[in-house]
């Protein structure tokens, strides 16, 4: 019998090792365009404690902070990018992080970009996730991510006058 036991031990240390990678989405790159179609930079995507968190790694876009949030459809058509739709908004919440009837499952921080236009910021979505369900950003075939010209107020339905759409990305898997 003591023969079988470490061959059983090392089975199940295997499945539970698979269940664990099975539980934790590989990051996702997202590639960031400008209304030119020039690229401004990545954001990766990954599993947080709780959510999402997106690395930022821009460049080429104004000093100062800057709205980012997650779109509802998965287009990034220039040079307005208004083919990403609205935010993303599964709950039907009010816009703004600091709204007392949101916020939208795509309402995220500001950011802020240097002197010379680069950010290496993270940031995380507490209420997004990368696996199944209805807030995830893959939901309806995905999603876009999308920096503001200005940035967002965190309570004014329904953008936070965060101005116009400067940059986009498609989340897909």
């Amino acid at each position: 019998m003591s023969f079988w036991k470490p061959i059983f031990l090392a089975g199940a240390l295997l499945l539970a090792f698979a269940a664990f990678a099975a539980d934790k989405p590989k990051p996702v790159t997202v590639n960031l365009q400008n209304a030119q179609g020039k690229s401004v930079g990545t954001a990766t995507l990954s599993k947080a404690s709780k959510g999402v968190k997106i690395k930022l790694n821009v460049h080429d876009l104004s000093p100062g902070q800057h709205a980012i949030h997650v779109h509802q459809t998965a287009s990034c058509e220039p040079p307005a990018f208004t083919s990403a739709g609205g935010h993303f908004n599964p709950e039907g919440k009010h816009h703004g992080m600091e709204n007392p009837a949101g916020p939208h499952a795509g309402d995220l921080p500001n950011f802020t970009v240097d002197a010379k236009g680069k950010s290496k910021a993270t940031i995380v979505a507490p209420t997004l996730t990368l696996g199944d369900g209805p807030n995830s950003v893959f939901t309806g075939g995905g999603t876009a991510l999308v920096i503001h010209a200005k940035a967002d107020d965190m309570k004014s339905d329904p953008a936070g006058n965060s101005g116009d759409r400067i940059a986009c990305g498609v989340i897909k898997k």
